[in-house]
């Protein structure tokens, strides 16, 4: 097949095009990728703060992976005083719901935080306005409340008109419970330190 000179200017008209696009676009990832990466951490760090107790290091940068979630460790003069992860409700009324828990290292919560939702405003959205019903987790372990919304027999309230989306907040802060004691051993053996002898002789027994 021959091209004639039309059509090989047009080609090359194409090429110039997307080839320009291409440079612009990878320019436009090349300058904002930082101010987004600086903007999340931002974001994430806000979150850390309701959710730990008072520290002084920085849990981002002491983050790891165990047993499959990030971590984050709250340290004061080094000793462990918090743990934080995300965990996500895909059984919310409108799609999933990611959840920040913040524990003490024998298990009881710290405070809770969700940090991402599609509930229904005035109705689901309850899980971020309604602080008294967020301060109702605070300080409870996996065996000292009855782990489901009022309906169904529990001990947390569900909002008028919307049940499903605190049932699965509930549901989701119950199974990080369940896998802190599933894998505490592991996870204060790697953010633990000699200071932290009380801890370790709880995982011990």
């Amino acid at each position: 097949m021959r091209f004639d000179r039309e059509q090989l200017q047009m080609v090359l008209a194409l090429f110039l095009v997307a080839a320009i696009a291409a440079v612009l676009l990878g320019m436009t990832d090349l300058f904002t990728r930082e101010p987004i990466a600086a903007a999340q951490r931002q974001t994430l760090h806000h979150a850390l703060e309701q959710v730990l107790p008072g520290h002084n290091n920085d849990p981002q940068a002491e983050a790891a992976v165990v047993a499959g979630h990030e971590i984050y460790p709250a340290r004061q003069d080094h000793a462990l005083a918090g743990l934080a992860w995300e965990v996500v409700a895909p059984d919310g009324y409108s799609g999933s719901i990611h959840i920040l828990i913040g524990l003490r290292p024998d298990g009881r919560l710290l405070a809770i935080r969700v940090t991402d939702h599609k509930e229904t405003p005035g109705l689901g959205d309850g899980i971020v306005r309604n602080q008294s019903w967020l301060d109702s987790f605070r300080d409870h372990g996996l065996d000292d409340i009855r782990w489901l919304v009022k309906k169904d027999g529990g001990d947390f309230d569900q909002f008028t008109g919307a049940t499903i989306t605190p049932r699965a907040v509930v549901k989701a802060v119950k199974g990080a419970l369940e896998f802190y004691r599933a894998n505490r051993a592991a996870i204060v053996t790697r953010f633990g330190d000699s200071t932290d002898a009380a801890v370790a002789a709880e995982v011990g027994k």
